[in-house]
Parts: C-alpha cells; sequence; structure tokens
C-alpha cells in the first residue's frame, strides 16, 4: 500500500513510517510532497494520507498522529505505548513531559540535517526507532514486575 504525508520529515513523520512499516503494513510504500499537494496526491496514488490536514490519520486533540494510529489500528502493544509518550513528547512541544522526548527532538533535528532527503532520513533514524522500541520493551517489563 502507499502512504503519504508531508516531506521534511520530524519526529512524527519518521515515527509513523516506523510504526506501519514494523506493525501495520511491511510492504508500505512513502511519498513525501509538500504539504499543499498530500491530498491531491494521495487521492491520485491511491495513497493514505497521514500526519497532515484533511488526513483521517492526524492529530486530534492532544494525540499526535503516532498516538492516532495506535488508537485506529487497535495496536496493545504495552511497549509502543511506552513509546508513544515519548514520541508524542518530542511532537508536541511538551519536552517535559518525558524525560526521553527533548533527546528525540534533537535527533530527529541532527538527521534533518545531515539527510534532507526523507527517504534517507527515515532509513537511518529506523534503526533508531528499532533501538527505543527495545529499549520501552525493557522498561515495560521493569515497571511491570
Amino acid at each position: 500500500m502507499k502512504w503519504i504525508t508531508r516531506s521534511h520529515v520530524h519526529v512524527d513523520r519518521v515515527a509513523c513510517p516506523w510504526l506501519i512499516k514494523r506493525f501495520i503494513d511491511s510492504d508500505a510504500e512513502f511519498l513525501f510532497v509538500p504539504k499543499s499537494r498530500v491530498m491531491e496526491v494521495a487521492q491520485k496514488q491511491d495513497a493514505i494520507a497521514f500526519d497532515t490536514p484533511g488526513a483521517t490519520l492526524h492529530h486530534r486533540e492532544n494525540l499526535c498522529t503516532f498516538d492516532v494510529i495506535i488508537k485506529d489500528y487497535q495496536l496493545t502493544d504495552k511497549a509502543l505505548l511506552r513509546m508513544a509518550r515519548i514520541i508524542n513528547a518530542a511532537d508536541t512541544d511538551h519536552l517535559d513531559a518525558d524525560p526521553l522526548a527533548a533527546g528525540f527532538e534533537a535527533i530527529a533535528v541532527g538527521y534533518s540535517l545531515r539527510y534532507p532527503d526523507d527517504h534517507e532520513n527515515i532509513a537511518g533514524q529506523f534503526e533508531v526507532y528499532d533501538a527505543l522500541y527495545a529499549w520501552c520493551r525493557i522498561d515495560v517489563a521493569k515497571n511491570e514486575s
């Protein structure tokens, strides 16, 4: 399936492709286009739009798009829910809401500077998100015992 969002990815627009690829659609193909063209290109390409105005999968109240996808696709993995708190805090500029949020914001900025091409950017950051998810699995297990 094709998925589409705004170009110049940042926290949520990296986290969402990671989530989609790892938990929803392992064959996902991502398109990145200017904000003003996302919905138009989505229709032409029969792609699912996310993290852009007008998309069903977009911020809702205090939820970032990562949270919305978890909710809409009924994902219940506790490590993902822990990860969502970090992503939400970093993406919504509530860096004090989670101790890891500021670090994730810094990583997002650094990757954007090093890799202005969105596909290269997410390819590199997927490793970081895999590592965060692994840490979240340990954190959840530690806090459950």
